[in-house]
């Protein structure tokens, strides 16, 4: 044995560089892309160096008081009683007068967690796919409904008339037309309906079919192919899901999947056409229908109804991507959907594509492995998508609010 040699490669040992190895950065629960550790980074609300008199939000963190938190001025109350009425003066005061400034003072901070978001937001608008509404029971529901005729608002007028004191004034008005009713039927289905159909997945002035629609186009709709006599299937469809024809008109189906299937019997083979519909609006509903039969456009219009039927509200995050990553698994299709940061776009399978386009997702990463299979891989998919995590629940299951969860909660020190 050389012992040079030993020596040599023992020395080459200890003086050769030690390999890194790549860093890849870790997904977190926020689908903004993380930054790596070595990358200076500048603090939240930094501002330029030329700036005359601006802080930065850790050097505000660091140097906050007790005293920097003052009451209200005579003007500012001044400028407050323009605008709220004195009810709502005693309340501000009496919120102002609960909240101790010493504890504002230790508790303010910016996060330094590996869970902090990479944005400030004050969380003071409503995500709906978030925050979901408390919903009405089901037995609200009245398919039987309908509007009202002219004929009964004027009967609800002249009642109103005839009923109304010598000393009337405007709350006696408003107080008529906030409880006038524009439909017939039970009362709780136009005060207090169930929103399972029609879950509150929508902003102000939108509804299952949209935006309100151009008073100009009105007559244009009635000459479309709707107007036409409908078939015991689409009546069938409007009375088991509660829609109507232009809530239909609105909503996006497409069929994804179609081939021939063939049943072998005894007098021969006989062929069918198999059909994989996907439906939604656009605005977090989705569904997955199939059906067979003889003709491929009977088997096309079933699976589109069978999927409106199917339609199931999809838990989005900022109305645009999904919670977290997701996998799913039908056969011998396996795929993981991941969340992407805005702006992303769908960088996906064709199937998968046009699944989210329906739903309404619209930055999202997909990885089909192992089999290709088109059917599975869209029910594989639909699965993934299903079993998101609602952060409401996972609060729930902790015994913990919503807020804690997300550890924003006084700048998650509490």
């Amino acid at each position: 044995m050389n012992v040079s040699r030993t020596a040599k490669c023992l020395f080459c040992s200890f003086s050769r560089a030690a390999s890194t190895g790549t860093r890849v950065a870790r997904r977190q629960f926020h689908p903004s892309p993380a930054r790596l550790a070595h990358k200076e980074v500048k603090p939240p609300g930094a501002v330029e160096a030329n700036a005359p008199a601006g802080k930065r939000l850790h050097e505000i963190a660091r140097s906050v008081k007790p005293e920097d938190f003052k009451a209200y001025t005579e003007e500012e109350k001044a400028q407050l009683r323009e605008v709220y009425s004195p009810e709502q003066i005693a309340a501000i005061e009496a919120g102002e007068s609960a909240i101790d400034p010493r504890d504002l003072a230790e508790q303010f901070g910016i996060r330094k967690d590996p869970m902090k978001f990479k944005y400030l937001d004050d969380f003071s608008v409503i995500e709906p796919g978030i925050d979901k509404p408390v919903r009405a029971p089901e037995s609200n529901t009245d398919y039987n409904a309908r509007l009202k005729t002219e004929d009964e608002f004027v009967d609800d007028f002249a009642r109103y008339f005839s009923e109304l004191p010598e000393n009337a004034s405007a709350e006696d008005w408003m107080r008529f037309v906030e409880s006038l009713r524009v439909t017939v039927g039970k009362e709780e289905n136009e005060m207090n309906p169930h929103s399972s159909l029609m879950p509150d997945l929508f902003g102000p002035g939108e509804s299952l079919s949209g935006k309100f629609q151009d008073k100009s186009l009105a007559g244009q709709e009635k000459k479309g192919p709707q107007s036409a006599e409908m078939t015991d299937a689409l009546k069938r469809l409007l009375l088991s899901t509660g829609y109507t024809l232009d809530t239909l008109r609105f909503l996006k189906t497409k069929v994804l999947v179609s081939h021939s299937v063939v049943n072998q019997t005894r007098l021969g083979k006989v062929r069918r056409q198999y059909c994989l519909s996907v439906a939604g609006n656009g605005n977090g509903l989705l569904g997955i229908g199939e059906a067979k039969s003889e003709e491929s456009g009977d088997a096309m219009v079933q699976s589109k109804y069978r999927a409106i039927r199917n339609m199931q509200p999809i838990p989005r995050y900022e109305s645009r991507t999904i919670f977290g990553d997701v996998r799913g698994k039908v056969g011998a299709v396996e795929l993981k959907l991941m969340t992407a940061p805005p702006g992303y776009g769908l960088r996906c399978q064709h199937l998968i594509f046009e699944m989210c386009r329906a739903a309404g997702i619209h930055d999202l990463a997909a990885r089909v492995t192992r089999s290709r299979n088109p059917m599975n891989t869209v029910k594989a998919a639909y699965e993934a998508l299903m079993s998101q995590k609602n952060p409401e629940d996972i609060a729930r299951a902790r015994g913990k609010k919503l807020v804690d969860v997300r550890r924003v909660y006084y700048a998650g020190k509490v």
